[in-house]
């Protein structure tokens, strides 16, 4: 990234192009997106789009020692979130760093899934228009899932689980980035549903023994065998205890699926999210769970298979 010897300094497009090369070279996805990204950041743009009004500005020394680290560790592979510091998820900002999986776009959907059921449920019930619906997000990681389900299902009460210590740190940091007080979303530390304990329900303002009116998972279901054909983004930098779920990548969510006999309301849903092949497994499994049914296979927006749904009997 070294300015040419005798034309004078580098223009941010010039830049731009050079940064784009370098890691198409390192086998970057998305080398010029990343590029842009990276080069409208450490500039302090306010969005990529200024970039291409600036394509003839020519960068001072000290805004290219400002871009070079931030590019090294792009190429280095770390992930482009890691480097910028947050990344968005339905609209809100969600700080990323290794204690826990970067948000993706894909589970999303998880959200508009949560919240049609739940609509149902209090249809099926006759529930009033505030009746409190109890949510559960299972391995809540960065807390974009739970965040999300507060901040837009407005009668919704949501506890948040981790067993990871790092995770919850950073989960509470984003809760409170997004201005979530203790009556809406609490945390809990813990193996799975076992988190939930009568002392988490009554800190988060609901009686000790409250059943749940919607379960959301998203647990590692990474097969073991499939950790040598992880992108270097996910192996090198996304925390293990996130990924991987055993032989076939179900350990946990068979033993999530387990803890939650006698824990639902009835009409309750449990939704998760699972690797694209797993999804007639876990449909091939469900009479080993007879106190729930089984109520499909879900495809993202992208069209690939991401989630599966019960519902409580």
């Amino acid at each position: 990234m070294a300015a040419p010897a005798n034309n004078g300094p580098m223009t941010v497009l010039e830049i731009l192009n050079r940064t784009k090369v370098f890691f198409e070279k390192k086998g970057v996805p998305d080398a010029r997106l990343d590029a842009e990204y990276i080069i409208s950041h450490g500039l302090k743009m306010k969005n990529r789009m200024d970039l291409y009004l600036n394509f003839e500005k020519p960068l001072t020394p000290a805004e290219l020692d400002e871009l070079r680290p931030m590019v090294a560790r792009r190429a280095n592979r770390e992930p482009l979130q890691h480097i910028i510091g947050d990344t968005s998820f339905r609209g809100f900002i969600i700080k990323c760093d290794p204690r826990a999986l970067i948000p993706r776009p894909e589970t999303e959907m998880i959200v508009d899934m949560a919240r049609d059921r739940l609509n149902a449920l209090s249809t099926a019930r006759g529930d009033a228009e505030d009746a409190t619906c109890f949510v559960v997000e299972i391995g809540t990681g960065s807390g974009c899932i739970s965040i999300a389900t507060a901040k837009e299902i407005a009668n919704a009460k949501v506890l948040a689980c981790d067993i990871s210590d790092d995770a919850l740190s950073l989960a509470r940091e984003n809760a409170a980035a997004n201005e979530l007080t203790d009556n809406k979303l609490t945390f809990a530390k813990g193996d799975l549903l076992d988190a939930a304990t009568a002392d988490a329900l009554t800190a988060a303002g609901l009686a000790a023994d409250q059943k749940i009116d919607s379960l959301i998972a998203n647990l590692p279901y990474i097969p073991d065998s499939e950790k040598e054909k992880l992108q270097p983004e996910v192996a090198n930098f996304d925390p293990a205890l996130a990924l991987f779920g055993g032989a076939d990548g179900l350990d946990l969510v068979r033993k999530l699926l387990k803890q939650t006999e006698g824990r639902l309301n009835s009409g309750a849903s449990i939704l998760l999210e699972i690797g694209s092949e797993q999804g007639a497994m876990l449909e091939a499994e469900a009479s080993s769970y007879p106190w729930l049914t089984f109520t499909g296979i879900h495809k993202d927006y992208c069209g690939n298979v991401r989630f599966v749904s019960y519902k409580a009997k």
